[in-house]
């Protein structure tokens, strides 16, 4: 599979199905290799990413990410199959460890030692992949990539040796250069950029924080990590400083956010792809930003 340059990745949830599968068209004319979707508290992705695949006829789904703790390995490995086969070789199964409080709050599991927990279950998912006792109609289908959520070291190594490579996601440039180092040239390394094209600083801040304030400081996995690139406590007070609400999200004009894209491809990205949110907070992809952000 080739994963291409640039893709979309966002939450439709706040789209009825039929929207969703007009954008992911709009998404593939526009000419975004890929259209990634997570998994959170919304829909299910894999029965919502083969409704997208039908509606489309080149555009690659991926999962950005499916949570390794709401389905058993031989589930995991049963849905991309099946997806890869009715696409036509079009899914990319990306799997995440998630974060401790939506999996033992929203779920109920033990969210102890997480990079053991994802080891053995992404062995168990590829050995289910090739066992050749099951799922022989699809055997002449190429199996999907698989790809980690990974910030740091092990999971990233982890990654590059059993895996296709990572979704990187609520990072800038500098982790991608420091993620390739870890890796290697040859893993795939496809990083989410939060994009607001809005050149008016104080009302692409006020969208960004309300973004950013999902993930940080509530979700220990993305603090520690920018904390590890340099960041300080009084950069997460107050909704994050200017400085890392900037370096988290490219806002300004559509050359501006380009620059920005075009530094994680230069510092090793093989994939980015855009979350064009909206300068009005409305829960919904910005279709002006998808337009003016296509590849070119």
């Amino acid at each position: 599979m080739n994963i291409g340059k640039y893709g979309v990745w966002f939450f439709l949830d706040g789209m009825t199905a039929p929207e969703t599968a007009a954008y992911a068209q709009k998404v593939e004319k526009l000419g975004y290799s890929a259209l990634w979707i997570p998994e959170a508290v919304g829909r299910e992705p894999f029965p919502h990413a083969a409704y997208l695949l039908t509606k489309t006829h080149k555009l690659i789904l991926a999962t950005g990410i499916a949570n390794i703790w709401a389905r058993d390995p031989m589930t995991m490995s049963a849905a991309a199959q099946t997806l890869a086969e009715i696409s036509d070789c079009r899914f990319v199964l990306g799997i995440g460890v998630s974060h401790a409080p939506l999996v033992e709050r929203l779920r109920g599991h033990d969210y102890k030692k997480p990079y053991s927990y994802m080891k053995e279950y992404l062995a168990k998912t590829k050995a289910a992949m090739t066992e050749p006792a099951m799922y022989q109609s699809v055997k002449a289908t190429a199996l999907p990539p698989i790809l980690l959520a990974a910030l740091h070291p092990k999971m990233l190594q982890l990654a590059a040796t059993e895996a296709q490579g990572t979704h990187t996601y609520f990072v800038p440039p500098e982790h991608t250069a420091k993620a390739r180092a870890a890796i290697g040239k040859d893993a795939w390394i496809c990083v989410a950029q939060a994009t607001i094209l809005e050149t008016d600083p104080a009302v692409a801040r006020k969208a960004a924080r309300a973004y950013m304030k999902t993930y940080v400081p509530r979700l220990p996995n993305y603090t520690l990590n920018l904390r590890l690139l340099g960041w300080k406590d009084a950069d997460f007070e107050n909704g994050c400083s200017d400085a890392l609400v900037d370096a988290i999200v490219a806002w300004g004009s559509a050359d501006q956010i380009r620059t920005r894209i075009e530094a994680h491809h230069q510092a090793g990205a093989t994939h980015v792809c855009i979350l064009p949110l909206r300068a009005d907070g409305k829960p919904t992809p910005c279709e002006r930003g998808t337009e003016a952000l296509a590849p070119r």
